[in-house]
């Protein structure tokens, strides 16, 4: 069965500068594997138009689908929506629908829908919108593109309206196995158990514990059976700690 893929394109000049740290990908990548869908591609760009352009144009002829964060705001900054419409060939003005949503919103809290929070109902044509249940403010889908909120409790929001109306594929399982031994020990050995099973992915992640050097393997594929396969091999191939 055809696994989608995706790509995640992070926006904002405070995670570039470090003010702000990104624990969206995070996030993404998780639910993703959950739902099937394996991302394949992170980048980070500024708040520069022709960047996130770029990035957008390039990310949605590769993959299945693309998720943004950050730059949907009503700050003159917040040039996302203007940015991913342009790259997907879409006018973008204020639209009747999102309008709505945050009249609703600011009219019940006493507030103005001033010129600023305006920005905020600026949807490209064509455009789905993304429900927003914390701040109301939608986020939106254009083409295979979801563009969706910086902050991490509104785009996790985001996340889980989106997912429920993508196709999947089965999803990604794994297992593990930990050694108190070196890369460097296991090397060969593990080399070649990766090519004698190509439809498993075998990846090594050391660490240093107590003053000696360990590595954790972990099997993933979303064939259980050839997981437990290869867990068989190595616990043949490390037979003191398998």
């Amino acid at each position: 069965m055809h696994t989608p893929t995706a790509a995640m394109l992070v926006i904002g000049d405070e995670i570039l500068s470090g003010r702000t740290r990104d624990s969206n990908t995070n996030f993404l990548a998780r639910a993703l594997t959950d739902h099937g869908i394996r991302l394949m591609e992170a980048r980070v760009v500024a708040d520069e138009h022709d960047r996130i352009k770029a990035a957008v144009q390039a990310l949605s002829s590769a993959y299945t689908h693309v998720f943004t964060s950050g730059g949907i705001g009503p700050t003159h900054d917040d040039i996302t929506a203007d940015a991913v419409a342009d790259a997907m060939g879409a006018a973008i003005d204020i639209r009747a629908d999102a309008r709505a949503l945050l009249q609703a919103h600011y009219d019940a809290r006493g507030m103005e829908l001033n010129a600023a929070r305006l920005r905020m109902a600026r949807i490209p044509d064509g455009a789905r919108l993304i429900d927003n249940p914390i701040s109301t403010a939608p986020g939106f889908s254009i083409g295979n593109v979801h563009v969706m909120a910086g902050v991490p409790t509104i785009f996790e929001a985001m996340v889980a309206s989106v997912l429920p109306g993508l196709t999947g594929g089965p999803p990604m399982l794994s297992q593990s196995l930990r050694l108190m031994r070196g890369e460097g020990d296991i090397a060969a050995g593990l080399g070649q158990l990766a090519a004698d099973h190509p439809e498993v992915s075998i990846g090594s992640y050391p660490f240093h514990q107590n003053g000696v050097h360990g590595t954790n393997i972990v099997v993933r594929s979303q064939d259980g059976a050839a997981i437990d396969r290869v867990m068989g091999a190595l616990s043949h191939l490390f037979p003191a700690e398998g």
